[in-house]
């Protein structure tokens, strides 16, 4: 008995967002959406009872713009299971050791369906750790005394909130694929990064839950003499124009990965195609410059999010006994950061933090710029392959789905292993290129730091994700106008 017979009665049982049974107009897929993101952004105010004290700050730190929610909310844990879970599946169907073919509807169920069990295998694994060890959330103990359950009766609470809110944001993300309009993770990133863009632009230091000043106010108070830069043509006058609070390195940067991402966007390698039946009926196969898109560069930085994450647990569990070689860590007011050891080189580069210490340590900073360049350009690499083959956007299953819309390729037989050989040319090599691209582009924004404090990769999936989300749109507003279109495209 395989294990797709044995699991089949749990897998096929989880519940589900039921989908609609036609087509569902594109205002209330509009009024959907919105409801959705509506439900998101008040779920991100509601903070956890039973919380109390100090914790070692937000675990995952710097990757919060990507892995969305709110720290201290009934949504701290954001997307991030749902993201660890599908790079478990990604390297699982990327070995073929599944055995499902997603094309087949009971398999296709079945992977749904494990799909959501390891995403509450996820919540588990990450909520037991952040509540019962490494000090990340400190319950009130105060509390505990008053209800009469002790501590450990006020952790179990707040595990119980995170896997409520981690369980919503699952099916938030389904509620908007299956009835909205793009898919929800995609959504909740748009909006913490959209958040944090405006408050980078428009905050008024003291006011808000974010820190630092808006790049406006900024330019306010050094005009008005409220905040001193001393002579602008000095090292310090420049530095205070460009770096911090000045801040004009970073907006140049913002600015310029969002014509990057557009540009990309655009470019494409164009595969001509013909009907095989209608005489004169031409068409073409886009192999855009970022195939897999952007979406791949979330598993690299949830999975560099995941490794330190168990280096802040192992350091909250054996503390000073940690091998200085594995990591050190010291406490800032960002929380527990790592300061040496391999967790340290393994973590991001952030702001320009790194132009000043290149003086001091040259060897230390250009090791870890040449960790963070590897990890995020193979790793973009990597993972955008894997998304392409697990997405059915290869070669082979591109090339089936031509045949099956009764399309060619002029001057070539009409036969998939025929369609397929010529897609080769293209689809791996571009999809490398792109995924490369993408990791660079995100280190480097990482290290001339953006509006906002928003990480490069969040940047780069904000930019992306609204500019798909922008064709989608476009597209059901053609076929809401011109129903005979909807019934071609399915």
């Amino acid at each position: 008995m395989s294990w797709k017979e044995t699991a089949a009665p749990v897998l096929t049982r989880m519940p589900t967002v039921a989908r609609p049974e036609g087509h569902v107009p594109f205002r209330r897929k509009l009024g959907w959406t919105a409801g959705v993101l509506v439900l998101y952004f008040f779920l991100t105010n509601v903070y956890l009872f039973g919380t109390g004290g100090q914790g070692s700050g937000d675990p995952y730190g710097q990757f919060r713009s990507i892995l969305a929610g709110g720290q201290g909310t009934v949504l701290h844990l954001g997307i991030g299971p749902i993201v660890t879970a599908s790079i478990v599946l990604q390297l699982l169907g990327g070995a073929n050791l599944l055995g499902l073919d997603t094309s087949n509807p009971r398999d296709q169920a079945l992977y749904q369906g494990l799909q959501k069990l390891l995403v509450v295998v996820m919540i588990c694994l990450t909520g037991l750790p952040m509540v019962f060890m490494g000090g990340m959330i400190q319950p009130n103990t105060q509390l505990g005394a008053q209800l009469g359950v002790g501590v450990v009766g006020v952790q179990w609470l707040i595990f119980a909130q995170l896997f409520v809110g981690g369980l919503l944001v699952l099916f938030m993300d389904e509620v908007i694929s299956k009835w909205g309009v793009g898919s929800g993770i995609g959504l909740f990133i748009i909006a913490g990064v959209s958040q944090r863009l405006i408050g980078g632009l428009i905050r008024w230091p003291g006011l808000g839950s974010g820190s630092g000043t808006g790049f406006f106010v900024a330019w306010f108070k050094i005009l008005t003499g409220e905040i001193p830069i001393g002579p602008p043509l000095s090292p310090q006058g420049l530095e205070a124009i460009f770096m911090d609070p000045g801040q004009i390195v970073a907006l140049f940067t913002t600015v310029l990965i969002f014509v990057i991402v557009v540009y990309a966007e655009s470019v494409r390698v164009e595969i001509p195609l013909s009907h095989a039946k209608v005489r004169g009926a031409r068409g073409r196969f886009p192999v855009k410059l970022i195939y897999a898109s952007v979406l791949p560069m979330i598993l690299v930085r949830a999975l560099q999010a995941n490794i330190q994450f168990i280096g802040r647990i192992l350091y909250g569990q054996i503390g000073g006994q940690m091998p200085n070689w594995l990591g050190t860590y010291q406490t800032t007011q960002a929380g527990l950061q790592p300061t040496g050891g391999l967790f340290y080189y393994f973590a991001p580069i952030r702001s320009q933090n790194w132009i000043g210490a290149l003086s001091t340590q040259p060897g230390e900073i250009l090791l870890r710029i040449g960790v963070d360049l590897s990890f995020m350009v193979l790793g973009g690499a990597l993972f955008a392959m894997f998304w392409v083959e697990t997405t059915d956007m290869g070669p082979e299953a591109t090339a089936k789905q031509i045949q099956d819309s009764g399309m060619q390729i002029p001057g070539f037989r009409r036969n998939p292993g025929v369609m397929e050989k010529v897609l080769e040319r293209y689809i791996p090599q571009v999809t490398v290129i792109g995924g490369a691209l993408v990791g660079l582009l995100a280190v480097g924004a990482n290290m001339l730091g953006t509006i906002g404090g928003v990480s490069g990769t969040g940047l780069l999936l904000t930019v992306s994700i609204t500019y798909k989300l922008y064709e989608e749109i476009a597209e059901e507003q053609l076929m809401e106008m011109h129903p005979v279109m909807r019934d071609m495209f399915g």
